[in-house]
């Protein structure tokens, strides 16, 4: 099993709204929605361009804006997080069965720290994050890395995701996928099994879309 983190697990991108209204702010311009929809998923260097030029300042240095939301998403993480609904029993079920699972998200290491407090060091045998793999999500290398480190073929993992960028991710790896949009409406894709909520997954959902795809 592969989780994403944020929007999938955690209601978590809510904070990230706050902080990149408040970093907007202070280079004295509001975010856009359209821009907000297009972060969301995306690795924390894309995030800032989009960001800069949505303001109208492409000139920013995006390191200096991704300190700065590093900064107060910490902030806001160590506040606490909420679980998404259905995602806790889901996750609990998955780890009772003993099936392994890992967290594969676009979050930077220090931040997943901060979340784990939340959702569990023992919860998962993986932890792959933004900052440790060469290409972000919508790449399939987070995917195909966490899966190496399972040591389970790809295409025996069921990935579940909230965002179009992590579903191109899971697709592009070659897992079967699990899509729960959180705040970005989700497009019909084939090959792709779409839930209002987890609170309708279940252990035998999760099989049978591994069940659909050849042996």
């Amino acid at each position: 099993m592969l989780f994403d983190m944020d929007g999938t697990l955690v209601d978590s991108e809510k904070l990230w709204d706050v902080a990149l209204q408040e970093l907007a702010a202070v280079y004295g311009g509001t975010l856009s929605e359209a821009a907000r929809r297009a972060i969301i998923g995306t690795s924390m260097a894309v995030s800032m361009r989009i960001v800069h030029d949505d303001l109208g300042q492409p000139e920013r240095d995006p390191q200096a804006s991704a300190d700065w939301i590093n900064a107060r998403i910490l902030e806001l993480f160590r506040d606490g997080l909420r679980w998404r609904p259905g995602a806790l029993a889901l996750l609990r079920a998955v780890r009772a069965a003993g099936i392994p699972t890992a967290l594969v998200t676009s979050s930077t290491r220090p931040l997943v720290e901060v979340a784990l407090d939340t959702l569990g060091r023992d919860s998962f045998d993986a932890v792959v994050c933004g900052d440790e793999v060469g290409a972000a999500k919508p790449h399939p290398e987070p995917y195909l890395t966490a899966a190496q480190l399972l040591g389970v073929p790809i295409e025996r993992c069921v990935a579940i995701e909230d965002s179009p960028t992590g579903v191109a991710s899971a697709l592009a790896a070659g897992a079967a996928v699990l899509a729960v949009p959180a705040e970005v409406p989700l497009a019909p894709v084939d090959g792709v099994h779409q839930l209002e909520s987890l609170t309708a997954a279940d252990l035998e959902l999760l099989s049978a879309l591994l069940g659909e795809r050849p042996a």
